[in-house]
């Protein structure tokens, strides 16, 4: 988390429904700088809005569709229609929780449910009561043993003061880069291994037990338990009206104060930056989305606002909601190819594209940025990076090929120089991303 609480501007005043300067899921830390306990929660928020015996199906699923909120998981998917698909099943619905968080230049699902695990809770049991649900669970990598333990006794502590009638449990899983994926969680609750499964059907047809599954992202329900407080209107407010709301985004790189920050939908990229102290040293590019996500031109994407539409139109796309600022004394092709070599030892093995061409284009991109290429290697990286997406089990090659493409785009004058004059001073550096060891999450199995 951030150490400034001036840094988070959504242009709201604070109304007791918004921390100061209008942070929302943030509210708690933003006035006190610490953990929100239960009796701090229901202080600031009350019991989750759920009369006993009472079903809110209709009224939280259309407030929901009206504030338009969507998923902050990465594919920002209308989560009204979600939750109304999953209620129109025929069979008693299951809510899945996914704190996974594979991404590793991300922590906001992290800081969400080490400051706000109440506001997490209370969506996961409304979200669970609109659907119909029997049972909640709520998946976290097995590599967070003390947040597994802090949600526990959470879970625990709300259940002796009789907040939930819907029974949720707590899972810690193997954390693997593909085992945020929807369908890996599915496959593990159902007794198999955390990776990916082919579709149709969805989740919300055929999940955990062959039952309609909500699998919603942990800040999605944060969001829909202040909808269900304070309405579509008030969700409508900060934001713009095709994207609404606020989200939580983690910055890094080259920026004075890296952490994560909440920022109204639309912003622009360069102000989101700013909200981090801004730039520490000349910035030649953003990652923006995360290792699945785009590199872009630092001076054209200052000015695109952080929407799914607008990031789109510029080649990107939210995704986990990470920002990382690359200093002009790094290489790009350097820390792509690093990204690339991490993906394919993280990938599930079960299908050609990441059994063999993942490792291909991987191998290309380090040959690129630290060895000596043979000239047609540019031709094959294209042709590679080409041929992946569309065709795995999941969609763990269309983002390692998004990312490469991105790359050599972005950071063409870099491909010329490495082709013709060998590896550049600044391929030698630091990394500026986070690469955890790529073989050690293999260690601990699937299951």
């Amino acid at each position: 988390m951030n150490e400034r609480p001036d840094a988070v501007l959504t242009g709201q005043a604070q109304d007791g429904r918004s921390g100061p300067h209008g942070a929302r899921l943030l509210h708690g830390w933003y006035s006190t700088g610490g953990r929100a306990d239960l009796a701090e929660h229901l202080h600031r928020y009350g019991p989750p809005p759920l009369p006993p015996g009472h079903h809110p199906a209709t009224l939280l699923i259309k407030a929901v569709e009206e504030a338009g909120l969507t998923g902050r998981g990465g594919a920002a998917f209308p989560t009204g229609r979600k939750l109304r698909s999953v209620s129109e099943g025929r069979r008693p619905a299951v809510v899945v929780v996914n704190g996974m968080e594979s991404e590793p230049a991300s922590r906001k699902d992290e800081v969400l449910l080490d400051l706000a695990p109440h506001l997490v809770l209370d969506g996961a049991t409304l979200a669970a009561a609109a659907v119909g649900a029997e049972a909640v669970h709520l998946c976290l990598p097995r590599t967070r043993a003390d947040q597994v333990r802090r949600l526990t006794a959470a879970i625990e502590e709300r259940g002796r003061a009789g907040l939930d009638r819907i029974p949720v449990q707590v899972h810690a899983l193997p954390h693997h880069y593909v085992s945020s994926e929807e369908t890996s969680l599915v496959r593990w609750l159902n007794g198999g291994e955390a990776r990916p499964m082919a579709t149709p059907p969805r989740p919300f047809e055929k999940g955990v037990d062959g039952r309609p599954t909500l699998v919603d992202n942990v800040e999605t329900l944060a969001h829909l338990a202040l909808i269900a407080r304070y309405g579509a209107e008030w969700f409508r407010s900060t934001g713009r009206p095709d994207a609404p709301g606020t989200t939580l985004v983690t910055l890094s790189g080259a920026v004075r104060v890296p952490g994560v920050y909440e920022i109204p939908l639309g912003t622009p990229l360069g102000s989101i930056l700013g909200t981090a102290g801004g730039a520490a040293e000349p910035v030649q590019a953003i990652l923006v989305g995360g290792f699945f996500g785009s590199w872009l031109p630092a001076a054209p994407a200052a000015a695109v606002p952080f929407t799914k539409t607008d990031l789109a139109a510029a080649g990107a796309g939210p995704g986990a909601g990470v920002l990382v600022a690359l200093p002009q004394d790094a290489c790009g092709l350097a820390e792509t190819a690093r990204v690339l070599d991490y993906l394919a030892a993280q990938s599930a093995r079960q299908c050609g594209p990441c059994r063999f061409g993942l490792p291909a284009v991987a191998d290309d991109l380090i040959q690129l940025a630290w060895g000596r290429p043979d000239s047609a290697l540019i031709e094959r990286l294209h042709r590679r990076t080409g041929q992946l997406p569309g065709r795995g089990a999941c969609r763990h090659p269309d983002g390692a090929a998004r990312l490469a493409t991105t790359a050599l785009h972005t950071f063409a004058d870099d491909v010329h120089h490495h082709l013709n004059g060998g590896p550049c001073a600044a391929a030698g550096r630091q990394p500026v991303l986070p690469f955890p060891d790529a073989q050690a999450p293999q260690d601990e199995g699937w299951r």
